[in-house]
């Protein structure tokens, strides 16, 4: 009886201390970066330092550093579904991706969302930066019809003028300045609260080109089509990082915390640097644009830091930073200089190998958390909404966020706090899944001619432990002592898919 009123006297007292001191919260989510473009996670495995990160480095020495995190998926589009609902890829009814901008959202009208979450606990909600999970555009030509498609071609029968459903506000963000697909793809226009902000007082909507951006410098990623008139995305890191200092300084210091979810456009193509970002000479000052845009990175999270500092909330707010995917590893430029975007790790984006999909993840909490702790417990990005969701005290019903794992007990250092058993991400267009258990790691190849996913078959074991760098001399698919292991591993991954079964612990 006295555990019993021990621990309802605790869980009022930690009720308690929310409601009348909330944190503050800020998710930050990097594009393409890899583990090893931070010179903090560099410095683990190599004395090679060629770009110094010293904002982000200054984050990991104030919280918790894992080095056991990953993406749920090593391609962006269903990375960023995973994080935002706490649920894995293949939940998607698009589990390899919403490309397009104009394509139908993957989260459903009841499903949890990281700002439906923050929003019912009392949360001014924003959202900055690349969506990249599809919404409703209407036909230029027909105002009663959502356009979807043709793909794979310039599309210029949208009205591009508002985003008409789908986008952060459905999703429970209060304000938005949102990229609907990043600086990569249609549309090339900011959407201020759902509306087209125009860049410029001349701006109008037309046709971008690749013919008109090669005069600026940049080359397009994807498909011409419709845009602002004014646009370049050598711009588009400061506008973010302004309008989010702004949001900072205008919702400190009030009764309602805010919560930021912050998708920097830092560093995806076109890499496209900022001359300038808050004083600091940016383009150039690397070997690289890519490199270029890591720098431009690291100083918006300076900018955001500075902004909680001169308004006396850091010490009371969360702040998460992680990425989307692995590191980019096409640059030439980039890696002549010896930087090295996935750290020891083999692959890269896209890939099912460590570089795809381990990713930097640090957590700082002054008032809550002890500075600098290294964690290798196995998490996932999208084990942030069940974090969050113990941090403001709600409980997540059955079927929300079915994969997502609390790791508030590991931040506080509390004993015996552990993360997943197990862990399954997913690979890229070569759609591979992979199942991780203790230092085992399982690589499944889907049949790319089955639509339904369920062809299956086992093409890789690694043991990562023993072989962190998945070197394929030592890949044990063929192994006769391993075979007993592979097959249980496969089963269990199966039985997952099959069954639907949950893998958080909410």
């Amino acid at each position: 009886m006295k555990k019993i009123l021990l621990t309802v006297n605790l869980l009022f007292v930690s009720f308690f201390l929310f409601a009348t001191n909330p944190p503050n919260v800020i998710v930050v989510l990097a594009d393409d970066l890899g583990l090893g473009d931070i010179s903090h996670y560099r410095r683990m495995h190599s004395d090679n330092i060629i770009l110094e990160t010293p904002n982000i480095d200054h984050l990991a020495k104030e919280g918790v550093v894992f080095t056991n995190a990953h993406a749920p998926a090593a391609l962006c589009a269903p990375s960023r579904y995973a994080i935002m609902t706490g649920n894995s890829c293949y939940r998607s009814p698009k589990p390899w991706g919403v490309w397009g901008a104009y394509e139908e959202s993957p989260i459903k009208t009841d499903q949890l969302t990281l700002g439906k979450l923050m929003k019912q606990a009392g949360y001014q909600t924003a959202f900055f930066g690349k969506w990249h999970l599809g919404g409703d555009y209407l036909r230029k030509e027909d105002k009663n019809t959502i356009y979807r498609g043709p793909r794979y071609k310039p599309e210029v029968d949208v009205d591009i003028t508002k985003i008409a459903g789908n986008g952060p506000k459905q999703q429970g963000f209060d304000y938005s300045l949102c990229l609907p697909a990043g600086i990569q793809n249609v549309p090339y226009a900011v959407y201020e609260n759902e509306n087209w902000m125009p860049l410029k007082d001349d701006s109008k909507i037309t046709y971008i080109s690749q013919e008109n951006m090669s005069k600026i410098d940049v080359k397009l990623d994807k498909s011409e089509g419709l845009g602002d008139s004014n646009w370049d995305p050598h711009n588009m890191g400061p506008l973010l990082a302004d309008k989010a200092v702004h949001f900072i300084n205008e919702h400190s210091n009030k009764k309602t915390p805010f919560f930021m979810y912050y998708c920097s456009q830092a560093v995806h193509l076109p890499h496209a640097p900022s001359e300038e970002l808050n004083g600091i000479k940016i383009a150039g000052t690397t070997p690289s644009k890519h490199m270029d845009m890591i720098k431009e990175l690291d100083v918006q999270m300076g900018m955001l830091v500075s902004a909680l500092k001169a308004q006396g909330v850091y010490d009371n707010t969360i702040f998460i930073f992680t990425s989307d995917n692995g590191g980019l590893l096409g640059d030439k430029k980039t890696l002549a200089s010896g930087h090295s975007p996935s750290d020891i790790y083999r692959g890269g984006k896209n890939t099912p190998f460590e570089g795809g999909h381990r990713v930097p993840f640090i957590t700082v909490w002054p008032n809550k958390i002890k500075s600098y702790k290294v964690s290798n417990e196995p998490i996932l990005g999208l084990d942030i909404l069940a974090t969050l969701a113990s941090v403001t005290g709600q409980k997540i019903t059955t079927g929300q966020a079915m994969d997502s794992y609390n790791l508030l007990p590991i931040l506080e250092n509390k004993e015996k706090a552990s993360s997943h058993s197990f862990l399954m991400v997913q690979g890229g267009t070569g759609k591979e899944v992979v199942l991780i258990e203790d230092a085992w790691k399982l690589i499944i190849q889907i049949s790319k001619k089955d639509k339904t996913d369920q062809i299956r078959t086992p093409i890789a074991l690694y043991n990562i432990n023993d072989n962190p760098t998945e070197n394929e001399e030592k890949n044990l698919i063929h192994s006769k002592n391993q075979q007993k292991r592979i097959k249980a591993m496969f089963e269990k991954y199966n039985t997952i898919r099959e069954n639907g079964d949950a893998t958080g612990n909410i």
